[in-house]
């Protein structure tokens, strides 16, 4: 069967939904595809379900933190029990998203979607013409291309595992590692994480960063860096996993390896070549206001646009500005310069603007503070022996260049120094003579990290 619509999107997760539900709302035809279960990458296989089990992994963190200062007794988590309550969350949202669509008249399909043309895609047996057409596929598991790959565990199905092993491997050092490794510890795995370079979480501050493995390190996770995955294989009842550079290689047993190492855009299966969208070895290329620049009715948001951090508040902020660009003829470009991000471990870890060695690489003239804050109050008070900061300020107009924080909050923290970055505020402008931060909390704790920062 064929079908005629304004804008058919393919996806269903934040960008892809925001987009359908934008365009119908003023008044558009729309479809919504999707090969998956309805609901994308954040709420089934990402955000929502890592923080229910990061807020576990907190709990028992805390607890072991504040041992011999008042509180005794082991705090233990019990996984299926977890996974049960995780699952509350995440089994609803297929059917809700679905019947929220079609109650907005948004034409549901499931099935992969190809193009068949610049203006067409194909799923199953119908045929969805489109004055636009919206990518907003999400992303997926880089491939590794080594002996074993199969017999590796997924970051999307390390969400629903009714046990976790005794030993697990985790292959990468970003965030998805870094994150998942907290939490088993916390439930009582022993873990090791295989970085192929000699840094792990790249985007970060590497102070920040070091900070953060002297803490992972206490709890026992192993960190090995300079160790690219060479192959799997499987082991008796478990795992042999090989991984070193050529003539270094090591060899490490696990019930579990779970691939952390990345993610690409989910977008080899659509055909694009037959809907002309050009692409390049990082995915679709597109133009500043998120639209191909070989086919001006295609648009990409979210994490199938490789351009853009992988973020679920980024894929929102793409969705609004395909939204205004299709509404809007093309007026909103989008910007990247100021997304802050965290790294959910414990304690957490939070950026945003640049590092030191961006800013030397833009040759912009800075003065850099960084502290230990885990003296202080809010931070003593819980226990909590890893907290700290580094500031980077313009040596001119003094405003804020950078912010990178470890401790309790610091997810929350980092987002006042956005706005800060965002509209070119000052150390100045951050002090308690400019804003009488609420007391005791962590927000109050920028009074002494910008402290040093302001001309007396």
């Amino acid at each position: 069967m064929e079908r005629e619509y304004d804008v058919v999107v393919i996806g269903t997760g934040n960008a892809g939904s925001d987009i359908a539900w934008h365009c119908r709302k003023a008044g558009m035809q729309v479809a919504i595809v999707d090969s998956r279960d309805y609901g994308g990458t954040c709420a089934l296989r990402g955000c929502v379900p890592k923080k229910v089990l990061a807020g576990a992994a907190e709990v028992v963190s805390r607890a072991h933190d504040q041992q011999g200062n008042g509180i005794r007794g082991a705090i233990a988590i019990d996984w299926p029990e977890l996974i049960a309550f995780e699952r509350t969350f995440t089994d609803p949202v297929p059917r809700q998203k679905e019947e929220g669509f079609r109650s907005a008249g948004i034409h549901t399909y499931h099935g992969l979607a190809r193009f068949t043309g610049p203006d067409r895609v194909a799923v199953a047996a119908d045929t969805l013409t489109g004055r636009y057409i919206v990518i907003a596929a999400g992303a997926h598991p880089r491939p590794l291309n080594v002996p074993g790959e199969d017999l590796m565990t997924s970051s999307d199905d390390f969400f629903y595992l009714e046990a976790l092993p005794e030993r697990i491997i985790f292959v990468g050092g970003g965030y998805i590692s870094l994150e998942f490794a907290h939490i088993a510890v916390a439930a009582g795995s022993a873990v090791t994480i295989l970085q192929r370079s000699g840094r792990v979480l790249k985007e970060f501050d590497p102070d920040i960063v070091d900070r953060l493995l002297l803490a992972s390190g206490e709890v026992g996770i192993d960190v090995q860096v300079n160790m690219p995955l060479v192959s799997v294989e499987k082991n008796g009842t478990g795992l042999r996993v090989r991984a070193g550079r050529k003539g270094e290689e090591k060899t490490f047993g696990a019930d579990m390896v779970v691939h952390g190492a990345g993610r690409v855009s989910a977008v080899e299966e659509l055909d694009l070549a037959a809907g002309n969208v050009e692409t390049d070895r990082r995915g679709i290329v597109v133009d500043d206001r998120l639209r191909s620049v070989s086919n001006p009715a295609v648009y990409v948001a979210g994490d199938a646009n490789p351009r853009s951090p992988q973020l679920t508040p980024v894929a929102v902020m793409d969705a609004h500005i395909v939204v205004d660009n299709i509404l809007g003829g093309n007026a909103r470009v989008a910007d990247y310069s100021v997304v802050p991000s965290a790294v959910f471990t414990n304690p957490p870890i939070a950026s945003v603007g640049l590092t030191e060695e961006a800013a030397k690489e833009k040759g912009i003239s800075y003065v850099a503070n960084a502290g230990d804050l885990s003296g202080r109050f809010t931070n003593r008070s819980i226990g909590q022996k890893h907290a700290g900061y580094k500031l980077l300020v313009d040596e001119d107009s003094r405003r804020i260049l950078g912010a990178h924080l470890i401790g309790p909050h610091v997810e929350e923290v980092i987002n006042i120094f956005a706005l800060a970055i965002k509209h070119g505020l000052t150390v100045d402008d951050l002090t308690l003579d400019a804003i009488p931060w609420a007391y005791p909390s962590n927000t109050y704790d920028i009074i002494h990290m910008v402290y040093p920062l302001v001309r007396k």
